[in-house]
């Protein structure tokens, strides 16, 4: 019926839009540069000036990709990988934190226009979210604790920007993009403008056969986003409902991948394949949140918000059919205070949120895609919450200080309610002083030093707790660590180029990584302490600029990261591993891309990616090889009217690589790997209406 739903409400989009009228809105990259102001931190400054290492993306930034994933747009960026197992399949890490993420987001935390995304649990479901449903994007790099709480990883802020108008407007986007394998995407959107109202209202659908065996993906969600302006108030609501199928193909091995890496995980002799299973994940989620801004007098203004969220949530797995519940509700207020109304050089912000989740996992078994007898049913209530005071000051317009800290609590209560004698435990776990410090000093107007030192604190997700093995692990520790971090970033010739170089230092005690057990079933164990230290740059920079010429505009991009990361302290068993390099991150990732605006509004992007070896265990005695991915967009902009157009076409893994985007770090078996797509194509076009 939901799938009905939106194709009804995609198809009235297209009919209204026939006949729509408005202004003419450029759908090219006509500038990548343009100056950004940070949410972040609520620092409100612009980037060069900001106290902290953060990347953002644009809308337009984003447009220089395929409009169907977050993949290569977060990958543009220094510090930041994200990979795709199979489609709708992801897994996201800031400086090295998915070392014990095996799949999906954790250690991170990731909000939507102030709104948390990632539950009480640590879980966040980014795979929820449409890249065309997000038009910014800013990444805060590192312990993030003075405001976004626990998370050594940092914190993600998508946003939605749908500003007022100054009179009553309308505007429809429409997109199609189809593509290899069978990608099928189809998004509508109608945009209603008023000077105190603003609505987005999106349908989005996408569907893939996937590359490899066992691997598939149908998406359909549906996005309501309003703005209502009241007196000294803004209101703001998030409403969508995702439904989400794909499969999970699983690792393979070296051997199998060089034969045929269209293969899904295979049969044993003790164990079923992923075919034989039929391994997928079947997510339905439905999420609402409403959220006050109120600025009371100059001195002081009030945020709160809150969010109640449900997800039904299947996975049949090679040894288990899981069944999952989960309802959320999450609650948050900050005073931003400003003590002298004519000055607003010192800015105090206070604030507290809180996160609650109930789970209800049962456990069954898996007969060949049909849930069987019980095998355990558990109930698990989670909190999460703190407390945070941030302080800035500016001094001689020159100087910005920033110092705040958090006071973080986690809390699990567990019950295996199939126990002949349930059985309960509770796991509480304490940061009680969580401190980060920050300046950005101006040696130019155009050239600012900056400076981190933070703690970080990130407790053990449920999925860490209470993996897909069944059992409880209540006595996981968080983890815990200091991170140093010095940067130089600003701009060149009259902004027409953009840098930031930094280096870091962030020492991890009571690291979490991944074990299996013989059947493949994951769980976790703190195994000592980590360094993660590196360099990072990022450049932008608009070098050619002509506009009665057959080339107009060229603009170029580059992001490097050096992250020769290693454990300091390991033992396993009898086996030592202090020194060896931390699984799964490779060691240089490195960026490179362009983009050309012709004349006749014709437009060229192309990256290469560049990602060296990659450990696959922590004895490190198996590498993923280095591989080389390029990317590339060709199309044109057509207007008539106040209308335009987009045509496009494009291809990824051009240069027809073998490789593993999300590896399976410590597999069992040695199914290390998840072969990436060969060469494949997309190719598309979007409508504006206004």
């Amino acid at each position: 019926m939901f799938k009905n739903c939106v194709f009804i409400f995609y198809c009235c989009i297209l009919h209204q839009s026939a006949n729509a009228q408005a202004k003419n809105t450029s759908l090219q990259n006509d500038s990548v540069l343009k100056e950004v102001i940070v949410t972040a931190f609520n620092i409100g400054k612009r980037w060069k000036e900001v106290p902290a290492s953060i990347a953002t993306v644009s809308s337009k930034e984003m447009s220089i990709y395929a409009p169907t994933s977050f993949v290569p747009v977060l990958n543009s960026l220094p510090g930041i990988r994200m990979e795709e197992r199979s489609p709708g399949s992801y897994r996201l890490s800031v400086r090295g934190s998915s070392l014990r993420s095996p799949f999906g987001v954790r250690n991170i935390k990731v909000y939507w226009n102030e709104i948390p995304l990632t539950d009480a649990t640590g879980n966040t479901y980014i795979n929820l979210i449409d890249l065309q449903s997000v038009n910014q994007i800013e990444v805060a790099k590192g312990p993030a604790s003075s405001m976004y709480g626990a998370g050594t990883g940092g914190a993600i802020l998508l946003n939605k920007i749908i500003p007022f108008s100054d009179s009553s407007r309308q505007s429809f986007n429409l997109g199609l993009t189809v593509g290899s394998y069978g990608l099928n995407q189809q998004v509508g959107e109608w945009l209603y403008n008023k000077p105190n109202f603003s609505s987005s209202l999106q349908v989005n659908r996408m569907s893939s056969n996937g590359y490899r065996e066992q691997s598939f993906l149908q998406k359909n969600g549906l996005v309501w986003q309003t703005n209502i302006r009241s007196g000294k108030g803004i209101f703001t609501t998030l409403f969508f409902i995702t439904d989400l199928n794909y499969g999970t193909p699983g690792g393979i091995t070296l051997s199998q991948m060089q034969l045929n890496p269209q293969l899904s995980r295979q049969a044993t002799a003790t164990l079923p394949g992923a075919v034989q299973q039929k391994t997928a994940v079947y997510n339905q989620t439905i999420f609402g949140a409403i959220s006050h801004k109120y600025q009371f007098n100059e001195r002081n203004t009030f945020k709160w918000f809150v969010s109640l969220n449900r997800t039904s949530f299947e996975n049949p797995f090679i040894t288990n059919y899981e069944k999952r519940n989960e309802t959320n509700i999450n609650i948050g207020l900050q005073h931003i205070y400003l003590p002298f109304s004519k000055n607003k050089n010192i800015q105090w912000v206070n604030g507290f949120e809180l996160l609650m989740n109930e789970s209800v996992i049962n456990n069954y078994l898996n007969n060949a895609g049909v849930q069987g007898s019980v095998i355990s049913k558990d109930f698990i209530y989670s909190k999460q919450q703190f407390l945070f005071s941030q302080i800035k000051m500016t001094i001689a317009n020159r100087l910005i200080i920033a110092a705040g800290f958090s006071m973080n609590t986690q809390l699990y209560d567990y019950s295996r309610l199939t126990d002949p004698v349930p059985n309960f435990a509770t796991r509480k776990i304490n940061a009680p002083f969580v401190p980060r410090f920050s300046f950005s000093f101006a040696v130019h107007k155009n050239m600012f030093l900056y400076g981190v030192v933070a703690k970080g604190f990130s407790s053990p997700s449920l999925a860490e707790v209470r993996p897909s093995d069944g059992n409880f692990y209540p006595f996981l520790e968080a983890e815990k660590g200091w991170n140093i971090e010095a940067g130089i970033k600003g701009t060149f010739f009259k902004n027409k180029l953009l840098f930031d170089l930094s280096v870091y230092q962030f020492k991890l005690n009571n690291a979490i990584v991944r074990r299996n057990d013989l059947a493949g079933a994951e769980y976790f164990v703190n195994a000592g302490s980590a360094l993660q230290e590196g360099i990072e740059l990022l450049i932008k920079g608009n070098i050619y600029n002509q506009e009665s010429g057959w080339v107009e505009k060229i603009f170029i991009n580059g992001a490097l990261s050096y992250q020769p990361y290693r454990f300091l302290e390991y033992q396993q068993g009898i086996n030592s591993f202090n020194g060896n390099t931390i699984t799964g991150i490779p060691k240089t990732v490195a960026v490179i891309g362009f983009q050309m605006i012709f004349s006749n509004s014709y437009y060229l992007n192309a990256s290469i990616n560049a990602s060296s070896k990659i450990p696959l265990n922590d004895a490190n005695t198996l590498f993923a090889d280095n591989y080389q991915l390029l990317q590339a967009k060709f199309g044109k902009t057509i207007r008539w009217g106040k209308n335009g157009a987009d045509i496009f076409i494009g291809g990824d893994n051009l240069l027809n690589q073998l490789y593993s985007l999300g590896n399976d770090i410590n597999a069992a078996g040695n199914r290390y790997f998840n072969p990436a797509a060969a060469k494949n194509y997309f190719a598309g076009i979007r409508f504006n209406f206004q």
